[in-house]
């Protein structure tokens, strides 16, 4: 591929393919756990960062090299220089990397409110046995965030999510970056909800954007993992890359390759699940069952502006509020049939899961009703199947919800 820039589909498509020296169109998987050396000089130059290579498995690996390099590429398609990556087994593992490299006893980490589960509770739970302070603010509100930030002292990262999980609460990246770049902290940014197709917070000030590629970018629910990507070369290179060796949590070599498969579709993929998602926010927002739906993509979304502000589309996730509550919630949920309960986002097929119930019922109360997640809200992720067979399963599921 030429050096001019290329649009995300081509990006998607080509990039990785300088870490295959084989030449064989696919990449090949590489299972293995270690890399022989010519001689000791050879295996001193690349354990002491002189030569290009391979080591150990935990290292790197071709397949992690190249979907990261996807990714990045695609994170950073307006940037003048391609970001870089890292791939993890894990969307949590890239989470706990972030936050263990950039902290220490004493510092202070603020998220906001709405967050996904497992990242609030692993801010709420582990961050203060490593000794450092775990404060919160308002996603939408940026004075909660500005309150925050003059309240504690050592803020080291901000950690969004926009669009929240399950709220679909949006959050100002650039407003956000502005102010802790401010107080002298770092912004990290979970894209997994709208992907770097639809959304490019490294281009808004970003400086660190995390994904759990077992949604979107993998697409397929074949894969578990995460990425990290970033800018800035020293922080990649000195911080966020080492920490991620020490700690373990790499991808394997088949699910890097999984990974870089589904990447190769994703530009039309994200293009399917935001069309099919818009279409079922609209039914559902004429529907008598239902009080409330949460898509950016609504005029009613009451952070529309800031939707089409900083993103280029609104993606494949929505959440609704339904008027009976949590009763309502598991009946509905009991008589789908084409929408799967899975407790899983981003795949092919369409998904649906009660926050309240299942990825939410280990998250106190008092911390749900801060997210904005009620009894009654249910979460879809709209797949990529004809949209009025997906309709009609809903109709069919709520004619039974009180």
């Amino acid at each position: 591929m030429n050096k001019q820039r290329a649009g995300p589909g081509t990006l998607a498509i080509h990039v990785g393919r300088e870490v295959n020296e084989t030449r064989t169109q696919a990449t090949p998987i590489y299972l293995t756990s270690g890399y022989r050396f010519d001689n000791v000089e050879h295996g001193q130059a690349l354990f002491r960062g002189n030569e290009a290579g391979y080591i150990y498995g935990r290292w790197g690996n071709p397949n992690t090299e190249a979907a990261a390099a996807v990714i990045a590429a695609l994170e950073g398609i307006n940037l003048p220089e391609r970001p870089y990556g890292l791939l993890t087994a894990s969307g949590m593992a890239a989470t706990s990397t972030v936050l263990f490299a950039l902290t220490a006893s004493g510092d202070t980490v603020i998220s906001q409110a709405a967050l996904y589960g497992a990242s609030f509770n692993l801010m709420k739970r582990e961050l203060p046995r490593r000794g450092v302070h775990h404060d919160t603010f308002t996603g939408p509100d940026l004075n909660t965030l500005e309150a925050a930030l003059a309240r504690n002292t050592r803020v080291k990262l901000v950690y969004i999510e926009s669009p929240a999980n399950p709220t679909m609460a949006l959050t100002d990246i650039r407003g956000v970056v502005e102010q802790a770049h401010a107080a002298g902290a770092l912004v990290a940014v979970d894209n997994t909800f709208a992907t770097p197709m639809l959304q490019r917070p490294l281009e808004m000030g970003a400086d660190i954007v995390l994904h759990s590629t077992t949604k979107y970018l993998s697409g397929h629910a074949a894969v578990t993992g995460g990425a990290i990507i970033t800018a800035d070369g020293e922080l990649w290179q000195q911080v966020l890359k080492p920490s991620l060796i020490d700690y373990g949590g790499v991808a394997s070599p088949m699910e890097a390759w999984l990974t870089e498969q589904g990447l190769k579709t994703l530009h039309l993929r994200m293009a399917r699940h935001s069309e099919n998602a818009l279409a079922v926010a609209r039914y559902l927002e004429a529907h008598p069952a239902v009080a409330k739906v949460n898509y950016p993509g609504l005029e009613s979304f009451p952070q529309y502006a800031l939707a089409r502000a900083q993103m280029d589309a609104f993606g494949g996730m929505l959440s609704f509020e339904l008027k009976g509550g949590y009763e309502a919630g598991v009946t509905l949920l009991n008589r789908v049939r084409l929408c799967a309960l899975v407790a899983n986002l981003g795949s092919v097929d369409t998904l649906i899961q009660h926050p309240a119930s299942m990825t939410h019922f280990k998250t106190a109360p008092e911390d749900r009703a801060k997210m904005g997640i009620t009894d009654g809200l249910v979460r879809l992720s709209v797949g990529v199947e004809d949209i009025e067979d997906i309709i009609a399963d809903l109709d069919q599921a709520l004619t039974a919800v009180p």
